[in-house]
């Protein structure tokens, strides 16, 4: 039985709703006392010698049957953390021999439904009913790799909510009284699916771009009144092992002609092939002219045939008879959602970096505007404690760009690479050696010292810095049309060990004080560690050095005012319970984390803007993460702007009230 792709609404007394579960769908024939079991996927095809383990653990579970028993469900490949992950950790076991030894990685097999037991067919009862029969059979297997399906009976949103936190590809929902249908897909189960997902028949391919190896992208499409139409190219999702295997499957099958009903579009020279390959593609959603919009490459499939590779669409049902506050037919309210608006091309770039990470892959990204990065090690966990990645960080800065982009760019950048996580000995990289095709460098000069640096201001170029590990986004005050010249200048307020956040407040609000007898403006941001940050623009042609000599005059009025709580003493060891109030962060070369910057935290912070209301009225500088963070981006806003857009203070006035101190 399958399950339409329709609306549902996500709390129904009427609706049975279970986690989609992606990976090879398996109706199992199991014989008395375990003397056979025969896995077979929707095709027919026998799937026993491709998951020994499985067969292995229900042949052991089996023992204590007395008559047969079918039951339908699906094949996973599990995850470090025990749990279903996706479809593409399946592919080296779908193409197996009868000589091959399955490849390692964990499988289990995920029980749904109960079809069959001894003499009684079971398709005919309610779902309900058929469920509780298989909770009683299968409920205790003795087996971690035989499981029963995770289902929430009549409200579904809590587990919509998962499947959003945890990326997963969907929920079905299924009608409690809804019988077993055997080969038909009706509207009694829905797919609802958070990202589509379908398979695609494999037209062509095109030629590689650049050093991309074999080929470049995938064509694609799906059958109408049995010609096949075109329905887009993926191009990403590969890596250099599946590039050469696909290769080597392509090539044999090549043909003159087209295999689509009219010639597709493409950028690269294509070659057609018969449409024998069926690949499982992801994607955010069909455009207008029905094409693909940000397909991934998730693997190959063998348990499809091409012919019956039609595009799925969404159909309108009627809802449920039961109706719940809430509800609707066929629709409901969603949970709000916890992250930023993403355009498209960020979503699809989020939704890469997940499925590279969860595979393991090093792998080639496509960003938006046609650029590419090579990419690996997303699963190197950089945050031990809190159990963050590569991945991790990498998703934050794709989600937070439109903010951290603009604050950086044309800035000279500092590296702070951390290859090892927090927990490693960190080295900086001031220079920019062999860099990656398309990331920013300039040949930088101050006073002496001439070098090749990065420079910010582009996503590829924040991604490749964050794939070397570089945590932090540490620019120059100053741009590289001007690095004599400074934009702004900060005061560092830095505790010492054992003092309290709350007094780290009180010096930024004597230090805004002094800023405003100035007729100045300052602009807080937490550092993303222990301290905060006071940015002060200053206006066009300002050098370092009088920037430098202006936080010196207010940095040194405030500790002479407030002996008690902060000081400007160099020596650590003098400072005692004091916040440290450094001006000398304003030297040319000098670089701070900037503002929406990941910083090496226990906590995994981020350098955070903040209203002086907040100050006021005192933060936790630990509830700003990178998990944390987008959520904040979408409420606060981008309060850095005003920094930017700032005219800057007028340093003579700092002049006349240094001389009157």
């Amino acid at each position: 039985m399958l399950a339409s792709l329709a609306g549902a609404p996500l709390a129904d007394p009427g609706f049975v709703y279970e986690p989609k579960y992606d990976g090879i769908r398996a109706v199992v024939e199991i014989a008395p006392r375990g003397r056979k079991i025969t896995l077979w996927s929707r095709l027919g095809n026998d799937k026993t010698r491709q998951f020994p383990e499985i067969a292995s653990a229900l042949e052991k579970w089996a023992k204590r049957l007395a008559e047969p028993v079918v039951l339908d469900g699906e094949i996973v490949a599990l995850g470090p953390d025990g749990q279903p992950t996706g479809f593409q950790q399946l592919q080296g076991r779908i193409h197996l021999t009868s000589s091959d030894e399955p490849p390692p990685g964990r499988v289990a097999f995920i029980a749904f439904d109960l079809l069959k037991k001894g003499a009684s067919d079971f398709r005919g009862r309610p779902l309900l009913e058929r469920r509780e029969a298989l909770e009683e059979l299968f409920g205790r297997t003795g087996s971690p790799i035989l499981r029963l399906s995770e289902i929430a009976r009549g409200d579904g949103r809590p587990l919509h909510e998962r499947a959003l936190a945890s990326g997963w590809e969907g929920l079905i929902a299924k009608l409690a009284t809804s019988r077993y249908v055997s080969g038909k897909r009706t509207p009694d189960w829905r797919k609802l699916k958070i990202l589509q997902e379908q398979e695609f028949v494999v037209g062509g391919w095109t030629e590689p771009r650049k050093s991309r190896s074999h080929f470049g992208a995938l064509l694609l499409g799906v059958y109408d009144a049995g010609s096949l139409v075109y329905a887009g190219h993926v191009g990403t999702g590969f890596d250099e092992k599946e590039l050469s295997r696909l290769m080597k499957l392509l090539t044999p099958i090549e043909i003159e002609k087209s295999p689509f009903g009219s010639l597709p579009p493409s950028n690269e020279k294509p070659h057609w092939v018969k449409p024998k390959l069926v690949a499982q593609v992801r994607f955010t959603e069909w455009t207008a002219d029905n094409i693909l919009r940000q397909p991934v490459y998730l693997g190959l499939r063998d348990d499809k045939k091409g012919t019956d590779v039609v595009r799925e669409r969404v159909a309108k049902v009627p809802g449920s008879k039961f109706k719940v506050q809430g509800s609707g037919s066929g629709s409901s309210k969603n949970p709000e959602p916890r992250t930023l608006d993403l355009e498209p091309g960020t979503r699809n770039l989020i939704e890469q970096l997940r499925f590279l990470e969860d595979a393991r892959r090093d792998a080639v990204l496509t960003l938006p505007g046609d650029r590419h990065l090579k990419v690996g090690n997303l699963h190197k966990v950089f945050w031990p404690k809190l159990k963050l990645t590569k991945g991790d960080l990498m998703r934050y800065y794709v989600e937070a760009s439109p903010f951290i982009l603009p604050v950086v760019a044309d800035r000279p950048l500092v590296m702070k690479r951390f290859p090892n996580g927090i927990d490693g000995p960190p080295f900086y990289q001031h220079r920019a050696l062999d860099v990656s095709p398309g990331v920013r460098t300039e040949t930088v000069t101050y006073g002496s010292d001439t070098r090749p640096q990065m420079v910010g201001g582009d996503l590829l170029t924040l991604l490749y810095m964050t794939q070397l590990a570089a945590i932090s986004q540490d620019p120059w005050f100053s741009r590289v049309q001007s690095v004599d010249d400074a934009d702004y200048v900060a005061i560092d307020l830095d505790p010492m060990p054992d003092v309290p956040f709350s007094q780290v407040l009180d010096v930024a609000r004597w230090v805004r004080d002094e800023l405003k007898s100035l007729g100045a403006v300052g602009f807080p941001k937490t550092s993303g560690a222990e301290g905060l940050h006071i940015y002060i623009p200053l206006q066009p042609g300002t050098p370092y050095e009088a920037g430098l000599l202006f936080c010196q005059i207010v940095a040194t009025v405030v500790a002479q005012k407030h002996p008690q709580q902060a000081t400007v003493e160099r020596m650590v060891k003098n400072r005692g319970r004091h916040v440290y109030v450094d001006y000398l962060q304003n030297i040319p070369g000098k670089t701070l984390a900037t503002a929406y910057s990941a910083r090496a935290s226990e906590y995994a912070g981020v350098s955070t803007p903040l209203t002086w209301r907040e100050v006021d009225e005192g933060v936790d500088r630990e509830a700003f993460t990178i998990r944390t963070m987008p959520a904040r981006l979408k409420q606060a806003g981008d309060l850095w702007a005003g920094l930017r857009k700032s005219k800057g203070v007028d340093l003579s006035r700092a002049t006349r009230y240094g001389a009157k101190r």
